[in-house]
């Protein structure tokens, strides 16, 4: 069943202000700058990596690619232990892995060991991402605070995002590639600090008691993992063969799998009523539209500046600096449009936003720079309106006992989405491109082909982000005249 959350108790005295939780706020933030900062980070060493350990592609694929599904793999079952255990205890813990495992990449001396590195990093990431959201909403009683802070948490993640691939170039050119992971040893201690001294325990009332459901947990990871590798596969071996096929199917059978398990289990490890929720499938789509658009504008614009319109990658790193301002700056506006729109109003705009940027570089990316510019504006505001407003969405339409699992359907929202963006893009340019997409240079009918594909998979994401605004809205207006459950 479930119940609306009481969000505070009369015994807890929530901050009135940011100020008053700035201890908190500091230690979530690091954990957030963590996960944007990682991969990032780490793309910038790949070749570097590549050369001193002497990895192969397929190994320097699977150091960036392990790290995202054991992550996404892991979020739902572990945000589920978590809201059983203590969010701030699972949080703590998860801090301590990723201190010892960052240090770890000190002693790594194979392609193999750093991969182990990686996936146990990904074990750290779903321990503590999804409490990173979970904390923030519980910490506080107002709704325009709680956007506040998830404003104030993403906008530092996202100022590593922006920042870190050129910091990480500077530090290569005076340090070893170790360096830059083991930089998150000090983020990890920071953030076990402030989180230990500025967050109090959960409270009794706050966790359930219901046995962990394991057979749940298994097929939920399955499920889970092999719907974040089989997109990949599509882009990677290519949708003429079987492969990513049988990893569709997979999907299916054990997403399948799973839903009759948590149908017909006592104590399931998701209750499914909670995704039917409107607040809660409402806000997983905006999040995943938005997360869609993002990724796949972003594949598809690097390729385009570069290999049809020959900029150099400096080039094409200031062709994408429009995106990176907002998403970085845009959290100036975002407590200003909730205050004046309310959340529903927020982020159906925000949402449709993302749409019409997707709509832009469709149909006339190929007109000119100005163009890309537009859309990248457009979807990155969306972006950075919807990814917090979505997320609280989620929030208060989840139960007070489980909304670590809450944060976690968003976080899986957002990496699946993701995910799709880019394997869905890649797959128009895997059908309709003929030859070597890297080839120094192409005959007029190549350059015909790059761009009939860029113009389909900007048209092919633009309806499938619409889609999900179209439901999103669908769901939030039901949201208003849906029955106390």
């Amino acid at each position: 069943m479930i119940r609306r959350p009481s969000h505070q108790s009369e015994a807890a005295q929530p901050p009135h202000t940011l100020k008053d939780a700035w201890i908190a706020l500091a230690g979530l933030s690091a954990v957030f700058l963590f996960e944007m900062l990682d991969n990032s980070i780490l793309n910038v060493a790949l070749p570097t990596i590549g050369r001193e350990l002497q990895a192969t592609a397929t190994a320097l694929q699977w150091v960036t690619g392990v790290y995202s599904v054991v992550f996404g793999g892991l979020m739902l079952a572990l945000s589920a232990v978590a809201d059983r255990i203590g969010r701030r205890k699972m949080m703590l813990a998860g801090l301590v892995l990723l201190g010892m495992t960052s240090l770890a990449t000190a002693f790594v001396a194979t392609a193999g060991q750093l991969i182990a590195v990686r996936a146990a990093m990904g074990v750290a990431a779903a321990m503590t991402t999804p409490g990173s959201l979970a904390l923030a909403f519980r910490l506080f009683a107002d709704d325009r605070l709680r956007v506040r802070a998830m404003t104030v948490i993403s906008t530092v993640g996202l100022i590593g995002l922006a920042v870190g691939p050129i910091a990480g170039g500077f530090v290569l050119a005076i340090a070893p590639w170790q360096t830059l992971l083991l930089v998150n040893v000090p983020i990890a201690a920071i953030a076990f600090i402030a989180i230990r001294k500025g967050i109090p325990a959960d409270r009794p009332e706050e966790l359930h008691r219901d046995p962990v459901d394991i057979w749940g947990a298994i097929l939920g990871t399955a499920a889970i993992a092999s719907a974040l590798l089989a997109p990949a596969l599509f882009v990677e071996v290519g949708a003429d063969t079987w492969f990513p096929w049988a990893g569709v199917a997979a999907t299916i059978a054990f997403a399948a799998a799973f839903a009759w398990r948590e149908r017909s289990f006592q104590y399931p490890l998701l209750d499914l009523q909670l995704i039917a929720s409107p607040l809660v499938s409402s806000g997983l789509a905006f999040k995943g539209a938005a997360n869609l658009a993002v990724a796949g504008i972003g594949y598809l614009v690097a390729l385009q500046l570069q290999l049809d319109w020959g900029w150099t990658p400096a080039q094409a790193a200031l062709g994408m600096l429009p995106q990176v301002i907002v998403l970085v700056a845009g959290g100036a506006v975002i407590s200003i449009l909730v205050d004046k729109l309310g959340l529903d109003r927020a982020a159906w705009l925000s949402a449709s936003a993302v749409v019409v940027g997707l709509a832009v570089y469709a149909l006339l990316g190929r007109v000119g720079y100005v163009w890309i510019a537009v859309a990248l504006v457009l979807v990155a505001a969306g972006m950075r309106v919807v990814g917090v407003v979505a997320g609280t969405n989620v929030m208060k339409g989840v139960p007070e006992d489980r909304t670590t699992v809450g944060a976690a359907l968003a976080d899986t929202a957002g990496e699946f989405a993701t995910a799709v963006g880019i394997a869905l893009s890649g797959t128009f340019l895997a059908a309709i491109f003929t030859g070597h997409l890297t080839a120094s240079a192409w005959p007029t009918e190549q350059t015909a082909e790059f761009r009939l594909a860029v113009t389909w998979g900007g048209i092919a994401l633009t309806v499938l982000a619409a889609g999900l605004v179209a439901f999103g809205m669908l769901r939030a207006h039901g949201e208003k005249s849906a029955p106390e459950i």
